[in-house]
């Protein structure tokens, strides 16, 4: 098999960049770049074979991801990293996979979340019990810690295999894990860090109703004052990373030109259709003036955000779940995009807003933005 010069370094560079390939199976020859004299050469030729190419390219160009040396990780998340809270399952795996495909296009980072239970504070705690621990007890929760940095090690690793296969660009991985109640550790560590977005991983509709209750995902929508992306786990990752048909639910307010435009941020890149519809919550538009409400919107629209086209649909709130089915059906849509107020706790539980509602409803990603 034939072989390609890779680069020409210095002596000591190229065993570090020879080092490096070999970790990653690729057979790699060294050869002075002076062959006469090779005592007074000026640099040393890094040789693989020609099948490696590709490979090795990612390799060299990308030395933080493929390095099996320890980096010290940010106890912070960049300002502009995206977060994906993960329970080491295939749809957080799937979840992830968008993000990458996100953070690339955006030159940013991602920054991955576990919240792990110590088993035994899980169960009800009476008032009259203890809560001092013996050695013992410090001891177990060592292990609970290990264990969940193992696996979040084995995650990460899944993703960096993949990067390395050539089938995610490559994008720089941060993780953290924290005890504590997963929907709770996500906002706090939200609030704390600001992330880009959040990306989180669901279900398909018929298991999401078995889990009506309880789930993080419809946790932090409700409560978080962030934008969520919300990935199913049958969706093709790298296309719902550039939605092409989007569908907005419009206030009819002020607020739906905030959304708008923290939806153009995120998927400027991406020429993309966007139908409008309007959900009456409460009688404080007649039809008529709806109507020129939503077309004074879309022409708005069309004036400010070039990179997308506008359309506008009437949904009647007493079918609106059937004219989504319908609208889904016909148009295919890649993303629904849902400007949601934040509750207080008592509204929630005997209201859940339509974010919530549609979480368990459509197995299509959903951005919700706070407003």
């Amino acid at each position: 098999m034939r072989l390609i010069t890779l680069a020409i370094h210095t002596y000591d560079r190229a065993m570090e960049v020879k080092q490096l390939l070999e970790n990653e199976g690729i057979q790699t020859t060294l050869q002075n770049v002076n062959l006469e004299q090779p005592e007074v050469s000026s640099g040393v030729r890094v040789r693989i074979h020609e099948s490696d190419l590709p490979l090795a390219l990612r390799i060299v160009e990308n030395p933080e991801i493929f390095s099996h040396e320890a980096h010290p990780q940010s106890t912070k998340i960049p300002l502009r990293s995206i977060l994906v809270p993960t329970d080491f399952s295939e749809h957080s795996l799937q979840a992830a996979v968008v993000a990458v495909w996100l953070a690339a296009s955006r030159n940013t980072d991602v920054t991955f979340l576990n919240a792990y239970i110590d088993p035994r504070l899980s169960g009800m705690v009476q008032l009259s019990d203890s809560l001092t621990y013996g050695i013992a007890d410090a001891e177990d929760t060592i292990k609970f810690v290990n264990e969940a940095n193992k696996r979040m090690a084995d995650f990460v690793k899944r993703i960096k295999t993949m990067m390395k296969e050539g089938k995610l660009p490559v994008v720089r991985c941060l993780t953290s894990v924290v005890e504590g109640v997963p929907e709770d550790a996500i906002i706090e560590y939200s609030k704390l860090n600001s992330p880009y977005l959040v990306v989180m991983g669901t279900r398909t509709s018929q298991r999401k109703e078995k889990e009506l209750i309880g789930s993080v995902t419809a946790e932090v929508l409700d409560a978080g004052h962030f934008s969520v992306l919300t990935v199913p786990e049958s969706v093709d990752a790298k296309v719902k990373a550039t939605p092409r048909n989007i569908l907005f639910f419009s206030n009819l307010d002020q607020e739906d030109i905030i959304a708008m435009d923290t939806l153009y941020r995120y998927f400027s890149n991406s020429h993309a259709e966007v139908t409008i519809i309007h959900i009456p919550q409460r009688r404080r538009f007649t039809d008529k003036a709806a109507g020129r409400s939503a077309i004074a919107l879309s022409e708005y629209c069309r004036k400010t955000f070039s990179h997308f086209d506008f359309q506008t649909v009437p949904i009647s709130p007493k079918t609106a779940i059937e004219e989504l089915r319908t609208l889904q059906a016909e148009h295919n849509y890649d993303l629904l995009v849902l400007p949601n107020r934040r509750k207080n706790a008592l509204s929630r539980f005997f209201n859940p807003g339509l974010a919530h509602k549609i979480l368990f409803e459509a197995d299509i990603p959903m951005l919700v933005i706070p407003v």
